[in-house]
């Protein structure tokens, strides 16, 4: 399991960057490998969000990011956003 953790800071519409973050949600939903995600925002910034995602391996992960069909999601959210993403693996975690 891997972590993928990409911290958006918005420079566009809000609305604009959710729908296509929506957009591209669904298209890394669909990918062999894919787990989970959240996309959250911040409570006293507006134009900073968090997304969290989880996939079963690097691989499948780098599998996603390399297909022909990303090019327009990713292309969209740039237009829209800086990012900084990071992979992650898991070490502790704990429930109530």
């Amino acid at each position: 399991m891997i972590t993928f953790i990409n911290r958006f800071t918005v420079t566009g519409p809000a609305e604009e960057f959710e729908q296509a973050f929506d957009e591209t949600s669904a298209f890394f939903a669909a990918q062999p490998g894919f787990v989970r995600h959240r996309l959250m925002r911040h409570l006293q910034d507006p134009g900073a969000y968090v997304n969290v995602a989880e996939w079963q391996d690097e691989e499948s992960f780098r599998t996603a990011l390399d297909r022909p069909e990303f090019t327009a999601h990713r292309a969209a959210l740039r237009a829209l956003s800086t990012s900084d993403p990071n992979l992650y693996v898991p070490l502790y975690e704990r429930s109530a």
